[in-house]
């Protein structure tokens, strides 16, 4: 079996890093969104009980209920700062994904054009072999019928 040209096996690295990239790049959306949507809900649900804590004091609220209402805003402020921070990594992860495939595709482009320059010069060097072989040829028999007359 004839060996592979070293530009070949680079050429297939290189896809597999740019495969394998891009999977990264699609984990990493996927967390983020996953992080941005649990944010989002986070949100709405200290909407939704700060709500609460307005009606309720509409209708008359003991000191101990309204100190309860603001502890559990004050957690979810806190829930809402972690979540924020998680948000911000992921999209630190996001960017440094996009990055590296990005670097990656370069890389296999790379390689590729070097393929294809060395496919070239081994097309022209096959060309000039054939077309020496034909000259050969050629001169061979006319050589051979001047010999003739």
């Amino acid at each position: 079996m004839p060996k592979k040209p070293s530009l070949d096996l680079l050429v297939n690295v290189a896809h597999d890093a740019v495969d394998t990239a891009a999977k990264a790049v699609q984990r990493a959306a996927n967390e983020r969104s996953a992080a941005q949507e649990q944010l989002d809900m986070l949100h709405n649900y200290r909407l939704d009980y700060a709500q609460r804590l307005l009606e309720s004091g509409q209708g008359g609220l003991t000191a101990s209920n309204y100190l309860n209402f603001r502890r559990f805003l004050n957690t979810l402020d806190d829930a809402i700062s972690q979540q924020n921070s998680i948000v911000a990594h992921s999209e630190s992860q996001l960017a440094a994904g996009r990055q590296q495939w990005q670097a990656e595709k370069q890389r296999l482009g790379a390689f590729e054009a070097l393929q294809n320059r060395q496919r070239q010069q081994q097309a022209l060097k096959e060309a000039r072999r054939e077309q020496r072989a034909s000259d050969e040829i050629a001169a061979h028999l006319f050589r051979r019928g001047k010999g003739n007359h």
